[in-house]
């Protein structure tokens, strides 16, 4: 009997989880536990993953130049691009008037309670560097990780091979990681059923009507992203955007249906060092793109901001609109290190602009259905964020991306035969 593929195992377990999740609340509500387990699983593996492989990415570069070099070559390429999606998801959420004859009454305000005040920056900045690296081992705290694990790179590669066995066992701890992470992923079916499950049953659709022009222009927005920005971008660059997007499907499917691309981080590295890309670019980028990357979650803020305007009847100049710009790119960059990271960029601008914060109470209680887009969309954004940095590096190995091409039609063609 032929295996089914675990893209397509995703897609069966979310349909059913959806199924049982509309039919009983109770049951869909209990299942959540299959989620939470699978995301737990996968965070287990995160660290122990993610710091040899920054330190062995960062050896192997033997220059600080050429790691200053790319390190900034990544946040402007992140600037440049999510400052184009914002100016683009500004002028979308104008031209259709989102929010306006919107009820934004009855949302449960107490949610709001719950949420930062908003984004000390100087926290943030000092957040980075670790007091104590085995407590930011502990807590998962990926920007600390990183922070560390890059001096701990030029340290190993100062040394110039004398400490050749450190980094022997570091490229076996990763290589040891990776099988894990085979083993993990064959899970995902259950944990995107038991998400998928709760989503539904704890959610339902009632209130996403309310909301439903925000829900439509959010998604239209990142179609729009994902279907025209992003591939004239790869094609600028000369990256293979179709083929790049074969390659990573099942995982896109998985960030989707279970709102977390932290899920998908260490198979998405392995997946892009197959399809080419140099490990040292891989192991630097991709980390910094789930920190200052966020294209989806950058996409949103605006039209939030606009429909919770013109709900409340505030039409908005046109330099107040320049004013959200400039808010959401500042607020933006650290959204990944915050909890609630986009409802707090929402809240932090509002207050900003003087309007009312009661009509998040609303959209919180149907992000769960945009969340899954945006997720998928910064999963494709980051992807496409280090194949360009690898490109640009000359360290993207083009034979790589016709060997997974091969490999992908022949796997079709089995499978019809």
């Amino acid at each position: 009997m032929k295996r089914i593929p675990i893209g397509l195992q995703v897609l069966i377990a979310a349909i059913l989880g959806g199924i049982v999740g509309v039919t009983s609340k109770t049951i869909g509500i209990e299942l959540k536990v299959l989620g939470d387990a699978f995301i737990r699983m996968i965070q287990m593996t995160i660290v122990p993953l993610v710091f040899p492989l920054i330190v062995i990415g960062v050896a192997q570069m033997k220059s600080v130049k050429t790691l200053g070099r790319l390190a900034g070559k990544a946040i402007l390429y992140f600037e440049v691009v999510t400052t184009i999606i914002i100016v683009f998801s500004v002028w979308l959420a104008s031209i259709t008037n989102i929010g306006a004859g919107a009820n934004l009454t009855g949302g449960d305000t107490s949610k709001i309670a719950n949420l930062s005040k908003g984004i000390d920056f100087k926290t943030f900045l000092l957040e980075i560097i670790p007091k104590n690296i085995f407590d930011a081992f502990a807590q998962g705290k990926l920007l600390p990780i990183i922070f560390f694990g890059i001096f701990f790179g030029l340290g190993l590669a100062s040394l110039a091979g004398r400490a050749k066995i450190v980094e022997d066992f570091l490229e076996a701890v990763s290589q040891i990681m990776f099988k894990v992470l085979n083993f993990v992923v064959k899970f995902s079916p259950i944990g995107v059923f038991g998400y998928i499950a709760y989503s539904m049953a704890n959610y339902g659709w009632g209130t996403l009507k309310m909301v439903g022009s925000l829900v439509l222009v959010t998604y239209v927005g990142l179609l729009v992203v994902v279907l025209v920005i992003f591939p004239i971008i790869a094609r600028i660059f000369g990256i293979k955007y179709v083929a790049m997007i074969r390659e990573i499907w099942d995982l896109l499917l998985i960030a989707f249906t279970t709102r977390s691309s932290e899920v998908v981080f260490a198979p998405l590295t392995e997946r892009l060092q197959r399809y080419g890309a140099n490990n040292s670019v891989v192991s630097l980028v991709l980390p910094l793109g789930y920190t200052f990357n966020l294209d989806g979650g950058t996409l949103y803020i605006a039209p939030a901001i606009l429909f919770i305007a013109h709900a409340y009847g505030l039409d908005l100049t046109f330099v107040q609109q320049l004013e959200i710009i400039g808010l959401v790119m500042m607020l933006s960059k650290g959204m990944a290190a915050v909890p609630s990271a986009v409802m707090v960029c929402i809240m932090s601008a509002l207050t900003a602009l003087g309007l009312p914060l009661e009509g998040i109470a609303i959209l919180m209680a149907v992000d769960f259905i945009m969340d899954m887009a945006r997720t998928a969309t910064n999963v494709i954004g980051n992807s496409l964020a280090t194949l360009v940095m690898a490109k640009s590096e000359g360290l993207l190995d083009e034979k790589k991306q016709e060997d997974v091409k091969v490999s992908q039609y022949t796997a079709r063609y089995k499978s019809l035969d």
